[in-house]
């Protein structure tokens, strides 16, 4: 049994520590928090130990491994420490917002062969897998373009935003690291615009609700990300990968497959599926087992450190093509 420490006990750290409680090859062997109010409930819900420090947490002898789910300017400090133990990591994304920290942080994990694995639970969603399958396996041939609509249901509230980092840190970084992994070429130059046509007061913060990018690889393949703090129909999640024989399309999932034709209505759906809490809760629950099983099996991590810095990169790189009207390379 791997031994495993939680920390953060806000909703991303509730879904890892119920996947770590429900992993046969882990011991959920405690929950980190300061805020009391968070952390006991969850540790009483789910029978294990509810602390108040985080790095006290790292420390225990019982932890073989630990998984970050507390603000993002926590986790280069939390990260290291555990690394310096020889400690596993899964850590969320971003490693950190500012681009000089985390190169600085990735590469002080590499030199310590740190056991380190980056959060980006998309890649783990089952049909987002099939699709890098069916590429692998040339069902389409050589990509050509990947194209990701990522919609959010509504705003955040102002108090995430202000440390949120922007939408091309905090939401785009996600299709960003798709984009990556679907072109199976590193982007070369980043091409970006962005808006503000739901929350003119996002000027403060230098931020934007609605977004566009652009990406190109040396060989000329490309991505095209939109994004937009706010749909009204629900959580907008689709990606369509055109080849040179043929085209994979991922459609939004809703809760049932069911339709109706009335009188009033043709083909009729239910709504889309409400948030990434339910739309990804298959993609974080084999997000955590991989993390387990590469560390019973001894392999590599599927997402690293690294994945983490590159899509930071594009990201600032598409803050810089807002702010200078012009393509910038990576």
């Amino acid at each position: 049994m791997i031994g495993i420490a939680v920390l953060g006990a806000g909703r991303i750290g509730k879904i890892h520590a119920a996947n770590v409680a429900a992993n046969p090859k882990a011991k959920l062997v405690a929950i980190a928090d300061p805020f009391a109010d968070a952390v006991n409930p969850l540790a009483e819900r789910l029978g294990t130990e509810a602390m108040s420090d985080c790095m006290a947490a790292i420390e225990r002898p019982d932890v073989d491994a630990v998984v970050i789910g507390t603000p993002t300017d926590t986790h280069v400090s939390l990260l290291l420490h555990a690394v310096k133990l020889g400690k596993a990591v899964l850590c969320e994304k971003p490693i950190d917002l500012d681009m000089a920290k985390s190169e600085e942080a990735a590469a002080e994990v590499e030199r310590q062969n740190g056991r380190v694995m980056l959060a980006f639970n998309r890649r783990f969603d089952s049909t987002f897998a099939e699709m890098r399958k069916a590429i692998d396996a040339g069902r389409i041939g050589d990509v050509r373009q990947v194209i990701i609509s990522s919609r959010d249901p509504g705003m955040p509230p102002e108090s995430y935003v202000k440390t949120s980092g922007g939408i091309f840190r905090d939401m785009t970084i996600h299709d960003l690291d798709i984009a990556r992994w679907l072109l199976g070429e590193e982007p070369v130059t980043v091409t970006a615009v962005g808006s503000r046509l739901i929350d003119p007061s996002l000027r403060q913060y230098d931020d934007y609700d609605t977004a566009m990018v652009i990406l190109q690889t040396a060989s000329g393949r490309q991505a095209h990300i939109n994004n937009c703090r706010e749909a009204v129909y629900g959580y907008d999640q689709r990606i369509e990968v055109f080849g040179a024989t043929g085209m994979l399309v991922q459609d939004n999932l809703r809760p049932t497959t069911m339709r109706v034709w009335t009188a009033e209505a043709t083909d009729a759906r239910e709504p889309l599926l409400n948030f990434f809490l339910e739309r990804y809760t298959q993609a974080y629950r084999a997000e955590l087992d991989a993390f387990v099983d590469a560390l019973s099996d001894d392999t590599e991590m599927p997402t690293t450190v690294r994945d983490g810095v590159k899509a930071l990169r594009l990201a600032e790189c598409a803050v810089e093509s807002v702010r200078t009207g012009r393509a910038v390379t990576v």
